[in-house]
């Protein structure tokens, strides 16, 4: 593989929204690879905690065709305990900077946080992914505004610990469009540009398998708020109890592909998975089979 080479206008902070716009203006869904440098994450703990195996796998992912290399420092799972930033720093700092030593790939840096997001972006992360819609610190969302880098708000209920505790929605489609239109609010009052925020119903993140099944087949609903949408099913646990053979995350790539290409049919802009290449190829085919004229 060629690693590409550096560009002033890629590290530039100012610029990321721009290079996220021209890979929107493709006509075709930014993969985001899922890069957890954690020892608990669901599906791929422990398996990248060392610098080297992390970047050589930002690295693969870059390969295999992903866009966007998401990089998380502390496990979100159902049941996960929290831990310090300072924590989260140590993991995720150093393979910031040595990827960005190599590659120019955008980086996402996946954190609630507002310490380490800032500490992120000056090591080379281009855009933040709070799975807390900012609400988790509320220091994040001046690290937002002053960096002027894009920011991902997901809908999630509760907090990672209980959220899968005992789940309810009278209409799980209106509540996390209504509370996507109060963040939006929330971030207009703090002076969030809007054309820099993407949008994440949280699949799997307090939602029971008839939820999870109802926002990909509505996501058209959230599109109507005029964002960037960005869907993450990828290795999810609703995918074992349609297919309960498939206990192990690594074993769900037929589920997580399926969930991926049913983003992509009602209106996803990013996909974030953690099997790159099989999502890349499934994407390709899929599109090129939507794209023809009879």
């Amino acid at each position: 593989m060629t690693e590409p080479t550096m560009t002033k206008e890629s590290t530039d902070k100012v610029t990321a929204i721009k290079r996220l716009r021209s890979l929107f203006e493709r006509g075709r869904p930014v993969v985001m690879g899922v890069l957890n440098v954690t020892p608990d994450s669901f599906s791929d703990g422990g398996q990248f905690v060392s610098v080297k195996a992390a970047v050589d796998q930002a690295l693969a992912m870059q390969g295999a065709g992903a866009d966007i290399i998401d990089i998380g420092g502390e496990s979100s799972r159902p049941g996960a305990a929290p831990v310090s930033s300072r924590s989260e720093q140590a993991r995720v700092l150093p393979v910031i900077e040595a990827i960005r030593q190599r590659s120019d790939i955008l980086i996402s840096i996946d954190s609630y946080h507002a310490d380490t997001a800032r500490l992120a972006i000056d090591a080379g992360a281009e855009m933040v992914n709070d799975i807390s819609a900012l609400r988790f610190d509320e220091g994040m969302a001046d690290v937002v505004k002053e960096s002027g880098v894009p920011v991902v708000l997901m809908h999630m209920l509760g907090e990672p610990r209980t959220m899968q505790d005992d789940p309810h929605y009278e209409d799980c489609v209106e509540e996390i469009f209504a509370f996507f239109e109060e963040r939006l609010a929330r971030c207009k009052q703090v002076g969030i540009d809007r054309d820099k925020i993407i949008l994440d119903p949280g699949i799997g993140f307090g939602k029971r398998l008839e939820d999870n099944l109802v926002i990909l087949a509505n996501l058209e609903r959230f599109k109507q708020l005029g964002l960037p949408l960005m869907v993450g099913a990828s290795r999810k646990a609703f995918i074992e109890k349609l297919n309960p053979t498939a206990k192990i995350a690594g074993d769900r790539l037929g589920g997580s592909v399926a969930a991926a290409l049913t983003a992509v049919a009602h209106g996803a802009d990013i996909i974030r998975v953690h099997d790159v290449a099989a999502t890349v190829e499934a994407i390709r085919v899929f599109d090129a089979i939507r794209r023809v004229s009879w």
